[in-house]
């Protein structure tokens, strides 16, 4: 993540990079000698010389550097180092000088602006084991509940439309019984959201409580909603309201993510609110879970991949930008603009679009056009669709035909695997067509660069356009393979001149129109990208080309925008921050929100640069492709085997509703569940051969990054349900973490479990991250993170590898804890690069 011949420049950073010697050296020299000896202790050297570069003249890389910091933070006469310190400062004398000058006096006589303080955390609340597994019962037995209401009204609907005389009856049936069953989910939710909690007011609710549990079903309620896939639908702030949320008139809200204690959320007149933008109004934290207002002025504009902690505040046409995130107490007064984790003043103007004519009448015509569409079109084909697939597959009939006796003939599971290769073989082929050529014709309609009003036909166009061509399971296939930039290029992608790694891509990668996506020659990206080439304002939207340089890295979950100021040859690190203004960055790396130059690159990352070109690459990327295909037949055939799976109980579940009635329906359900959990659990510990993973630094090249990246492949499909419950502990502890107990997670994602350590009374919030890998480049490195008892990490935090948090540690909302970290115990940290707050 660092490399050579960094440019630092007062542009990004607040204070100069170095240091006049003359001014200087009297002041830092302790200073310097207690940080060389250290140093040397580090990099394992007798003598550290004061102007040696920390990365071009001693070879260190970014987790030797971060064991420094730990090192340093652990001398009571030396002042805390952060990474951030060590890419401004990269020599002993700069440091040292950094350290013992004091802050500079802002112009006005105050202190210069400062990053906010964590507010303090409650008083950890540990509940007991028999609270923790008297909660799951609760839970257990609600999801119970729920599956048999669910399945008594769906068996007597479908013994309703079954029962239609012809055709254009069954689809009128399909119609009215699907319209009740919609409009009865979307009403359900808020109904018991008013009738168990009534008004959100600031409070804290003690996990494994009686009252988590209200707040966990009516949470879980409101997020399954059907009404959340309208996001960026007038009807979908509708929906907002009817959950208390104040919003005024003409607001765009594009983010998916249900603000739950929506009472405590207000949004002014005009305002934008984009695409994952986390504003949940609550956030879980030793033991609690805490509710707090978010309150948006009027005309604010809250970019892409935001999270706006509790108790945080907006002016009128105040702006925050991209990747950044405001801390629990910040607010931001009108008309000024805030950047960073947490956020900070900028002069960027985030807003690129201007306004255009987006009458009433069409904001209703809109959302009565998708009412109608989702009950005229989507619906009956869910309820009438299983109906027609009887009728038109003889095996599938016969299957779920079959009476209860028939369970035990091998013709019943006979035709379950036929039924069950047609259905999924059958469905892959056509979605494949699909989304290489609806799309495509679809997009003849926009044009780049011209605005158009939110609500009409082109939104509409722009809006498919988007959620056919992100298609998860067809980049699951074709990511971290040489089939990815095949599939990319069908949908639409602009890959110029490929040069072929067999990892161009990993498995995720999102955008909004694929037919303005450009990634240069010799460009590599991790998992998380996602392209954002539309601009929205209250009233209007453009699309708009984002063009990635040649012979780029991305890290994970970085989040490109359409004005972004980067060229060739740049490393983006890991959730950074892309920069829409100043100069063009070019051989440089980036890192933080809001991004500072770091090195391009270390000696250590090239170490396997003579695996890249020429006969040796060709050599070793035929055997990866070989590897590979392997890979992705064996996925194909585990998720065939899974359809067979769940063919197999609803036939079972079909041939005893004659006997058993709505159960049978209730305990397919049931068993579809645990059978997906375990079935794909256990094909991720087989495709492991059930060992623990190591620590690792090799090749992309290498067979046993082959065998990583097939471990991605079939990794266990993580079912949101189990969220906020004990049995996501059980699933973790299935797949290989060692956890400790009582563990209360929300949303979190491992991507690799058996390097993951998690201790007693843990908390992790929707959307953190524990990744214990990077893929630099050609290189793949990973190490072991643990987590003491009693941490807390917040809401879109990722930790990265070779990390160490203490006990009682809490990382604040969206940080960014480098590899080779050590967090202190009961210590608070935060930001991106996260540090001691």
């Amino acid at each position: 993540m660092v490399g050579k011949n960094a440019q630092v420049t007062t542009e990004d950073l607040a204070e100069p990079a170095t240091v006049p010697h003359e001014h200087t050296v009297p002041a830092a020299v302790g200073t310097e000698s207690a940080l060389a000896e250290v140093l040397a202790a580090v990099v394992r050297v007798e003598h550290v010389p004061a102007d040696s570069h920390f990365f071009d003249d001693l070879g260190a890389d970014s987790m030797l550097m971060a064991q420094f910091c730990a090192r340093v933070r652990k001398r009571p006469d030396l002042p805390a180092v952060s990474m951030k310190d060590i890419y401004r400062h990269p020599t002993l004398r700069s440091l040292a000088a950094a350290l013992d000058r004091p802050a500079p006096p802002a112009s006005n006589g105050q202190a210069a602006v400062a990053a906010p303080a964590l507010p303090a955390p409650p008083e950890p609340a540990r509940a007991s084991t028999a609270e923790y597994l008297f909660c799951g019962a609760l839970q257990f037995l609600l999801f119970l509940g729920y599956a048999y209401v669910t399945a008594l009204v769906l068996g007597l609907g479908y013994d309703w439309i079954a029962a239609a005389p012809g055709l254009l009856d069954g689809y009128v049936r399909a119609v009215l019984f699907g319209g009740a069953v919609f409009l009865g989910m979307c009403a359900l939710p808020i109904a018991a959201k008013w009738l168990l909690i009534g008004r959100w007011k600031p409070q804290r609710i003690r996990i494994w409580s009686l009252s988590y549990v209200r707040f966990w079903l009516v949470r879980t309620l409101i997020q399954l909603n059907p009404l959340v896939l309208f996001a960026g639908s007038p009807l979908y702030v509708l929906y907002l309201k009817a959950l208390g949320a104040h919003i005024g008139r003409r607001v765009a809200y594009l983010s998916k993510h249900v603000p739950v204690c929506a009472d405590l959320l207000t949004v002014g007149d005009d305002s934008v609110v984009r695409k994952e933008a986390f504003l949940t109004c609550y956030r879980a934290e030793a033991g609690w879970i805490s509710t707090g207002t978010v309150t948006l002025g009027k005309d604010v504009y809250v970019s892409e991949a935001t999270v706006l902690d509790i108790d945080v505040s907006m002016g009128d046409g105040a702006q925050l930008g991209h990747a950044s995130s405001l801390y629990s107490g910040q607010s931001v007064p009108a008309g000024e603009r805030r950047h960073g984790t947490p956020a900070q003043p900028t002069d960027t103007d985030y807003r690129s679009v201007g306004p255009a004519k987006c009458t009433t009448v069409s904001r209703v015509g809109y959302s009565v056009v998708q009412l109608l569409t989702a009950l005229l079109v989507y619906v009956p084909l869910v309820f009438g669709g299983v109906d027609l697939l009887v009728s038109q597959v003889p095996q599938l009939s016969a299957l779920l035909s079959a009476e209860s006796m028939a369970f035990t003939s091998w013709t019943f599971y006979r035709d379950a695997l036929a039924a069950s290769f047609v259905l999924f073989f059958g469905s892959l082929v056509f979605g494949l067509l699909f989304v290489t050529t609806v799309p495509r014709l679809l997009n003849l309609f926009l044009r780049p660069d011209t605005v158009y009003p939110l609500y009409g036909f082109h939104y509409s166009v722009h809006r498919t356009i988007a959620r056919m061509t992100n298609n998860k399971f067809f980049m699951r296939l074709a990511g971290d393979s040489s089939l990815v930039v095949h599939y990319l290029r069908a949908i639409g992608y602009d890959l110029s001149r490929v040069e072929q790694t067999g990892s161009n891509f990993g498995t995720e990668v999102k955008h909004e129109n694929p037919y303005l996506s450009t990634v240069g020659t010799g460009t590599m990206v991790a998992d998380g990208l996602s392209v954002i080439n539309a601009d929205y304002s209250s009233t209007s939207f453009r699309v708009t080309r984002v063009a990635i340089g040649p012979h780029n890295f991305l890290g994970n979950q970085v989040n490109y925008p359409s004005r972004g100021r980067t060229g060739q040859n740049v490393l983006l690190a890991t959730k950074v921050m892309v920069p829409i203004d100043g100069k063009v960055r070019e051989g440089v790396g980036l890192l933080g929100s809001p991004s500072f130059e770091i090195p391009r690159s270390v000696e250590r990352d090239a170490t396997f640069d003579h695996l890249r070109s020429g006969a040796e690459l060709r050599r070793q990327l035929s055997a990866k492709n070989r590897h590979n295909a392997v890979t992705l037949l064996s996925f194909l055939f585990t998720r065939w085997i899974h359809a067979f799976g769940v063919l197999l109980l609803a036939g079972a579940a079909a041939g005893l509703y004659k006997s058993l009635g709505a159960l049978a329906i209730a305990a397919a359900t049931v068993l579809t569940v645990a059978f997906t959990i375990g079935f794909t659990a256990l094909v991720e510990r087989v495709a492991t051969r059930f060992r623990r993973q190591s620590p690792r630094f090799c090749s992309i090249y290498h067979p046993y990054f082959w065998q990583h990246e097939r471990f991605w492949k079939h990794q266990a499909m993580e079912l949101r349900l189990l969220n906020g419950t004990p049995f996501k502990g059980l699933f973790w502890r299935m797949l290989g973490v060692r956890l400790g107990k009582r563990l209360f997670d929300d949303g979190a994602r491992m991507p690799e479990r058996t390097l993951v350590t998690i201790g007693d009374d843990c908390t992790l919030n929707v959307g953190s991250v524990i990744q214990c890998h990077s893929q630099e480049d050609g290189t793949f490195k990973s190490d072991r993170t643990t987590l003491g008892n009693g941490c807390t990490l917040g809401n879109g935090t990722l930790v990265h590898y070779g990390v160490t948090v203490g006990d009682g540690a809490t990382l604040a909302p969206d940080s960014f804890l480098m590899k080779g970290e050590e967090v202190p115990r009961h210590a608070h940290w935060g930001g991106n690069p996260a540090h001691e707050m």
